[in-house]
């Protein structure tokens, strides 16, 4: 009986007995050709490829990149850098679908802060920039390396601990911060509590490039659309830069500025 399924109608196998026949009678050669055909990419497909995210991924930091060097050369758009940041940071993080021009924005105004607060702990204490991007480079190597080789895994119960610690560092930031804008001390993130709060915030951001990874396998595994691949490059930025900027304040801290 003839079935109705399209993926079906189209397969030899479900087709008419005419079908099956008709597909044995390729030549060696072209059976040979279609082996030798590279296999279908996101272009082809439409759906996320891990190719294709570190492609995306890899603009979105050049973009940074570039931003970055303006911020070092003009400290002063550090401000403005973290504004536009912090406002795209949410649109982006909110937004149900992935816009591309709202995340290379996201990336200028990443950069430029970047850029900016780098080159003020730099003068403060010179070649401190260099240590924390190593030390940023070696985290996410790392963390990678675990992800693939299985050995860490994003799970509910360590995602819930993970949403728990987030809230409270949220939480902690801001009171930070006001005790930074009435008083102009930071005693609660120097010193030893320092270190150990910033330690903490290391971690967690680690395990954020665990949940950014397990984002990009399961899209990549459930075949989701291929713009999703630019909400994994936003999210890996994002990650990254709070890696960075935790990092920086650590060696700063150690060094005693």
């Amino acid at each position: 009986m003839a079935t109705s399924n399209p993926a079906f109608s189209r397969n030899a196998a479900f087709g008419a007995p005419g079908a099956l026949a008709a597909s044995r009678t390729l030549s060696d050669n072209d059976l040979q050709d279609m082996y030798n055909k590279p296999s279908a990419g996101s272009q082809d497909t439409g759906h996320m490829t891990y190719e294709d995210t570190i492609t995306k991924t890899g603009i979105a930091f050049a973009v940074l990149l570039v931003a970055a060097a303006v911020g070092w050369m003009i400290p002063i758009l550090a401000i403005p850098g973290a504004i536009a940041g912090l406002v795209l940071g949410l649109v982006n993080t909110f937004k149900k679908e992935p816009s591309v021009p709202l995340i290379l924005l996201f990336s200028v105004a990443q950069g430029l802060f970047v850029g900016g607060i780098s080159v003020l702990f730099d003068a403060m204490s010179e070649g401190i920039v260099t240590q924390a991007i190593l030390a940023t480079l070696v985290v996410v190597g790392v963390t990678l390396a675990l992800f693939r080789s299985g050995k860490i895994r994003a799970s509910k119960k360590a995602t819930k601990i993970f949403l728990i610690a987030m809230v409270g560092y949220a939480a902690f930031s801001l009171i930070n911060f006001g005790l930074v804008a009435f008083t102009g001390a930071d005693s609660m993130r120097s010193g030893t509590l320092g270190v150990v709060i910033g330690l903490l915030a290391v971690l967690m951001a680690a395990y954020s490039l665990v949940l950014d990874f397990d984002f990009v396998q399961k899209g990549v595994q459930n075949r989701a659309p291929r713009k999703y691949g630019w909400s994994a490059a936003f999210g890996i930025v994002l990650t990254v830069v709070w890696l960075y900027m935790e990092l920086l304040r650590i060696f700063a801290i150690l060094r005693g500025e």
